[in-house]
């Protein structure tokens, strides 16, 4: 697939076949493609942590941690619909077979800032969706408050600089049909600067 067909084509998928197993070796193949992301200074910021089977609990066992928390009472935890939801909250990471957690841990070298750290995090992200998908594979970048929540950084280990960028779910598509998207016009997102305006 060329690569401007890849960005074009690509689209998060977050319904896969969460049974299907996804070979090893592809999943070594995209993270080799995170790996060739840009970064300043050539500190590689990045880590990547593999989840799959029963390695996958300890993150939803987190998000379940993080949702009771944020409820108000005993009570309010106690309720058989929330009991429900707390469930789900924990069962999130097994919707798809793998799922990859990226962590971005900045360098201590000088010169270095901490947000270009996080932009080839944020690269490397990319070169995975786009591998993924490149080899016929679904994949969806998942984050929200969760992501951020001190529990989370506990669990992988995070540093006070550091921080989970997000969670990459891997897996076959459940389905062929891809939505049709647009993009606004470039016009709308470009100014050409090409004389001095000071």
């Amino acid at each position: 697939m060329e690569t401007l067909e890849a960005i074009r084509t690509r689209r998060s998928i977050g319904k896969v076949h969460p049974d299907k197993p996804v070979d090893k070796s592809l999943i070594e193949t995209i993270l080799e493609a995170g790996m060739w992301a840009p970064n300043h200074h050539h500190t590689e910021p990045w880590n990547f942590f593999v989840q799959q089977g029963e390695g996958r609990r300890p993150l939803g066992k987190t998000l379940r941690k993080i949702a009771v928390e944020s409820m108000d009472s005993e009570e309010e935890r106690s309720d058989d619909e929330q009991a429900r939801k707390l469930a789900k909250k924990e069962e999130k990471p097994f919707r798809a077979p793998v799922v990859i957690t990226v962590v971005v841990e900045p360098a201590t070298k000088d010169k270095v800032v901490d947000i270009e750290e996080y932009a080839a995090a944020h690269a490397a992200v990319q070169n995975i969706l786009l591998a993924a998908h490149s080899l016929g594979l679904g994949a969806i970048w998942r984050s929200g408050a969760p992501t951020y929540h001190p529990e989370m950084r506990r669990l992988y280990n995070v540093s006070e600089r550091g921080g989970v960028v997000g969670f990459i779910y891997i897996g076959w598509p459940a389905s062929t049909k891809k939505k049709e998207q647009r993009r606004q016009d470039i016009e709308e997102k470009t100014t050409w600067m090409n004389e001095d305006m000071g």
